[in-house]
């Protein structure tokens, strides 16, 4: 069990002592989730949510559009997920909230309402929390003005930014020059309220959940990997939308059954969109044992389950800069994987992870020394050379930086592992995967 050092404000996670085993849930897909919320409140109606998952981030999104007009009425269910009813503005479009819409840790939160909001007469300052306050914008904004959207000050790089209302946008073609579902998205939402067709091209896929998403509430998208496209202006109308498993919570479970001997567990109702697993190939590549069982469509969002059993002797491989899109919030607990397999595995053109919750490149190679692992970065590429033998050093401390991702991925080394470890802030977790700890301490019972 994990135990709090009131004097150090350290978190100490406790070897797990047990291979993993049985069958495993983990909580709603937070991009998912993101969306389900912010489309209902653009809709026309009422749209009923379940599987909804309970997170900080995810309840920014709630209460951003809860200021902005729509009416939220979801609850927690008994196994952890929030469920219930959002009625959207529709064509009214949001209301001039009273004070600046917070949107606390989540990039995605105030990503996303910078397209919705773009096209409507309203004045709104988006803020953040410390971390999401240092982290870029412009790569949103910019796109979004070629469009006419205004923000203020013009050119600003961080929050707080205003949006300013631009009614009459107009639809462009525009060529990313990086894959970012969150650029992508922001783009096609301020596209459904424009004149004509907006097109957003990527160097590579990334994440298509909206691609798959706006056609339930309504509105026709024209897409393929790497390239989707709306024409406005169109109406969203109100959909019943059911979140399955996250991906990027399930990578941790899988990562902890390949690394821990004699591991067999399966993950339930999880979405196995091919641009989210990417994590599940590369863990393949090293050698793990991944069965997937695709079982439903619905609502366009595949879902299934992931059944991953312990092989020693995993190995190195490399992974294509084409390939980062569909596990760039998987690289730490991959590169934690790739320090326990014989070889260099090499990570290309993971750049991105410099401009996350934190410098998540940098994180990871100061975490790695940390064990004795040698990782490096050369320009974009990240290189870890694996030490499947080194012995975990006694009295480790790791520090998340606020981030859930490197909160999940040190506590793997002492839950998969025979040598606690204490974590700086490792209450980041709640912001994607709030029972993470007890989740893996059911899996030895």
């Amino acid at each position: 069990m994990p135990s709090e050092c009131t004097t150090c404000a350290l978190t100490v996670i406790e070897p797990l002592g047990a291979p993993l085993s049985g069958v495993a849930r983990v909580p709603g897909d937070k991009s998912i989730s993101h969306r389900s919320v912010l489309f209902a409140a653009m809709a026309e109606g009422s749209s009923r949510l379940s599987g909804v998952l309970d997170s900080a981030d995810v309840r920014s999104s709630l209460a951003a559009v809860e200021a902005l007009g729509a009416q939220v009425s979801v609850e927690k269910q008994p196994d952890g997920s929030l469920a219930g009813v959002v009625t959207g503005w529709g064509a009214r479009g949001p209301r001039q909230p009273e004070e600046p819409v917070y949107c606390g840790n989540s990039g995605t939160t105030v990503r996303l309402l910078m397209g919705i909001l773009a096209p409507w007469n309203v004045s709104v300052e988006l803020t953040g929390d410390e971390s999401l306050s240092r982290r870029p914008m412009r790569r949103i904004t910019g796109p979004l003005s070629l469009m006419g959207a205004r923000f203020l000050p013009e050119g600003r790089e961080t929050l707080p930014i205003t949006c300013a209302g631009s009614a009459g946008l107009k639809g462009v073609s525009f060529d990313s020059p990086v894959a970012s579902a969150q650029l992508k998205t922001a783009m096609l939402l301020a596209g459904v309220f424009a004149q004509g067709v907006t097109t957003v091209r990527e160097p590579a896929p990334s994440r298509n959940h909206t691609e798959l998403m706006l056609p339930e509430f309504g509105v026709p998208v024209v897409h393929e990997p790497g390239m989707a496209s709306v024409t406005g202006p169109c109406v969203l109308h109100a959909a019943d939308v059911r979140v399955p498993g996250d991906p990027s919570s399930a990578a941790f479970v899988a990562c902890a059954a390949a690394l821990c001997p004699g591991s067999d567990v399966t993950i339930e109702n999880v979405g196995l969109a091919d641009a989210r697993i990417g994590f599940a190939r590369v863990l393949e590549r090293m050698g793990a044992d991944i069965e997937i069982a695709l079982e439903s469509d619905e609502g366009r969002e595949p879902r299934g389950s992931m059944r991953i059993s312990y092989v020693p002797g995993l190995r190195a491989c490399e992974v294509a800069e084409r390939e980062i899109a569909s596990m760039v919030d998987e690289i730490p607990v991959l590169a934690l994987v790739a320090a326990r397999a014989q070889g260099t595995t090499v990570f290309h053109g993971v750049g991105e992870l410099r401009v996350k919750e934190t410098d998540r490149l940098q994180a990871i190679i100061d975490g790695l020394s940390q064990l004795g692992v040698r990782a490096w970065a050369e320009g974009d590429d990240l290189h870890v050379e694996g030490a499947p033998d080194a012995p975990v050093p006694h009295g480790l401390v790791f520090d998340s930086r606020g981030d859930h991702r490197l909160a999940m991925t040190w506590a793997l080394v002492a839950l998969t592992g025979s040598v606690a470890v204490s974590i700086r802030d490792f209450e980041a977790v709640s912001v994607s995967y709030p029972q993470f700890l007890s989740d893996m301490q059911r899996l030895v019972r």
